[in-house]
């Protein structure tokens, strides 16, 4: 067993495992992270970087392990988040002999490079809420829910609320300042201070705790991102009868009647079906 201690807590590797314990005074969502055990086999790689003030480890989980790293996509604060650790001068050596024991392990262990196949740690659990600058957000589990308070704009006021049920949804996109809904259906081209699927965020701490768990929970209740990626190259493997390409010609032609598709984006729907053809 290895063991480093930075200012943000504590790593231990046991050999199959990484397991990180964040300090009483880190920030507000690795407190909510809390205890994380970080199986080898999700993990992509650790290293240490040195810097003037000692460095930090930096461990990266594998592409669709961690859904809380996927859904942040690297905009987490440097502080909030919990695969970074910062290291004191003193304790450089000993964060340069773990980084080269967790990379020996996963030679060993033949950890694949490639994105996993399936979740390998844990979603938050739901209920979730947060407050921003357009008022509360939650999720229980089922249903993404913005409540608009005073200050969102009067076009989200006066539409009321808006709930989406999971099963709707074809993701949701997060940064420290926005959280994104993307239902089925075309995208909406309206700016984020109007959108109803877009809830605007204050970017306190508490806030980008709250906001990045709620996305993360949500994103993993959505189907897999390689399911995604499988599913899509089977499509485009597969052929398209004429029949088919018709029909949704036909429906594409009564979406831009009826205004829901403008007509650069029936144009370009129109040509992606020819080409599938």
């Amino acid at each position: 067993m290895t063991e480093v201690t930075g200012r943000e807590g504590t790593w231990v590797f046991d050999y199959d495992s990484v397991r990180v314990v964040p300090a009483k005074s880190a920030h507000p969502l690795r407190l909510a992270v809390g205890e994380l055990v970080v199986p080898l086999a999700a993990i992509a790689g650790v290293g240490f970087e040195t810097d003037r003030k000692g460095g930090h480890l930096r461990l990266r989980p594998r592409a669709g392990a961690d859904p809380l790293t996927h859904v942040t996509g690297g905009a987490l604060p440097e502080a909030a988040d919990p695969f970074r650790l910062t290291i004191e001068p003193r304790a450089a050596a000993s964060a340069e002999y773990f980084a080269d024991g967790v990379r020996d392990a996963r030679l060993v262990a033949r950890v694949p490079d490639a994105a996993a196949e399936g979740w390998l740690l844990a979603a938050p659990s739901a209920p979730l809420s947060t407050t921003g600058e357009d008022g509360d957000a939650s999720f229980d589990g089922d249903r993404v829910r913005f409540e608009w308070g005073w200050a969102a704009e009067s076009s989200k006021r006066s539409g009321g609320a808006r709930e989406v049920a999971v099963g709707d949804l074809l993701g949701i996109e997060w940064t420290p300042k926005l959280v994104r809904l993307r239902p089925v259906g075309p995208p909406s081209t309206q700016p984020a201070s109007h959108d109803p699927n877009c809830f605007r965020l204050w970017g306190f701490k508490k806030d980008i705790a709250a906001s990045a768990l709620l996305a993360a929970a949500v994103v993993a209740r959505l189907p897999h991102p390689t399911a995604s990626t499988s599913a899509a190259a089977s499509t485009r493997d597969s052929p398209v009868d004429q029949d088919t390409v018709l029909r949704r010609l036909r429906e594409l032609g009564e979406l831009r009647r009826d205004g829901v598709l403008t007509e650069d984006e029936f144009t370009a729907a129109k040509q992606a079906l020819l080409r599938a053809l």
